[in-house]
């Protein structure tokens, strides 16, 4: 899409959120793996604004820095800045605290900050819209099966948006309306800001409600549209923990028919966990189960049998991860075999034709070029090269109670069962390590080493012979 620089992107986010029942931000709530503002923030890019402006107040400072530290791995690239409403007054209040800004735009786009389910292309449509028809403001209005709670969109006799009544005020004839205020504007800006300094508060609580510029636009002779939208899940706004559990389900439904359309095969795709931001390659399997999750890259052509946990992982081509396995923050690259129930630490890497199998942890460690390490072992902070054999019951000490040291086996190499390597210690390549060996110092190019004692067998006196 063409940038919008004269457009302005406003996401309400002040507010406390009180049934959440929590201590956390409501904003930053996570649905499919990203806070409920982040997915605002992306719809919002991909229309290119020149600026995106966040309306913060409760827990202002928290929500601000989550923002600030994730905008990169948001994929958000537009200027953001942020309006603090210091009076709770209403979403026109919300509106008001970025005044200073809105006369720099020549329209201006609403969102909320717990709307997390509104597509990217539904803004562009709108947008579009809008700016083809000239309007003053354009609401987006979808047609629910329920509309009890929403705000009902009126049309004329000609099917021009009239006004928006909300349930409190509205008869009996216009509460059997479908078609319901999905809560996500555009305005021209001048049209808006006039129409913000004639509100008056209304209700007990004395707010000021965005919807009231609406009519007062209209009734300045401005075009007011509506933009329906044929999915109405995406007007769907988080106010509760069951709220939230639904968005969670309807948004990571729609990323697995994503990679479903992409060529990635699902067995079960109503089983498996993938968070927004992960990229998969095509025929790649992904079995019940499955959770993969942040920052995570899958190549092609991947198997991950069931109950595979990834996290912020790069993965090659190739690649199978057996059940049970949970790898965290590590890279593995093509033609890779982990698990089943093998562990991967932040700061493991595999390199190609590598296998950890199962029962393994590896942490913060190189695993070279097909090498081994297939049972029962603990490899952390190791440089292994390439062809190595690792026992089963071997160990990397790397932990001396104060520091953490690391342990260098070469090319080559062959490690018996039950090796301990008390870190520092090198291991040079075409070397091999007897069985049972605690080794603590380093080990020649192509030597044997054997470090146990000699075994003693003593007649047990305390023991009677059976005849």
């Amino acid at each position: 899409m063409v940038a919008q620089k004269n457009l302005c992107v406003l996401i309400l986010a002040a507010g406390k959120g009180t049934r959440m029942k929590s201590s956390l931000p409501k904003p930053l709530h996570r649905v499919c793996g990203l806070p409920m503002i982040a997915h605002s923030l992306r719809a919002a890019q991909s229309l290119e604004p020149g600026a995106i402006c966040v309306i913060v107040g409760h827990e202002a400072s928290r929500v601000m820095e989550e923002i600030k530290q994730n905008l990169s791995f948001w994929g958000v690239t537009a200027p953001v800045v942020f309006a603090e409403q210091k009076e709770l007054n209403g979403s026109a209040g919300a509106v008001r605290a970025a005044l200073p800004l809105l006369g720099k735009f020549q329209s201006v786009m609403i969102l909320n900050g717990d709307a997390p389910m509104i597509r990217p292309e539904t803004l562009q449509q709108m947008y579009a819209a809008f700016h083809a028809q000239r309007a003053g403001v354009s609401v987006l209005g979808v047609n629910v099966p329920d509309p009890k709670g929403y705000g009902r969109i009126v049309r004329d006799a000609s099917g021009a948006f009239a006004r928006i009544v909300e349930e409190t005020d509205a008869d009996e004839t216009t509460r059997q309306i479908t078609e319901v205020n999905g809560g996500m504007y555009v305005f021209d800006s001048k049209a808006l800001v006039d129409a913000l300094g004639r509100l008056t508060p209304q209700g007990p609580k004395q707010e000021f409600y965005l919807t009231d510029t609406l009519e007062i636009i209209k009734n300045a002779s401005l075009a007011a549209q509506v933009f329906n939208a044929a999915d109405y899940t995406q007007a769907l706004g988080v106010n509760s923990r069951r709220e939230l559990a639904l968005a969670d389900k309807l948004m990571r439904s729609r990323v697995t028919d994503k990679w479903l359309d992409e060529g990635v095969s699902f067995p079960r795709p109503e089983e498996v966990y993938i968070d927004a931001q992960v990229q998969i390659g095509q025929d790649t399997t992904i079995c019940p189960g499955c959770w993969i999750e942040g920052k995570s890259v899958i190549g092609q052509n991947c198997f991950f049998e069931s109950n595979v946990i990834v996290r912020d992982c790069v993965i090659g081509d190739n690649v199978r991860v057996r059940a049970g396995s949970y790898l965290e923050g590590g890279t593995v690259e093509q033609n890779c075999e982990v698990g089943p129930y093998a562990r991967l630490r932040p700061g493991a890497a595999l390199k190609t034709k590598a296998k950890v199998g199962n029962f393994c942890e590896v942490k913060n460690s190189v695993i070279g070029e097909g090498s081994k390490v297939n049972h029962l072992t603990y490899i952390g902070d190791t440089d292994m090269g390439a062809g190595v054999n690792i026992g089963a019951g071997a160990i990397t000490c790397n932990y001396d109670g104060q520091k953490k040291h690391r342990t260098v086996i070469g090319d080559h190499c062959f490690v018996g069962s039950n090796v301990n390597f008390v870190a520092p210690v090198e291991v040079k390549p075409y070397s091999k390590i007897g069985a049972g060996s605690t080794i603590t110092k380093e080990v020649p190019e192509g030597s044997l080493a054997i470090a146990r004692a000699r075994q003693v067998v003593l007649e047990n006196k305390g023991i009677k012979k059976h005849d």
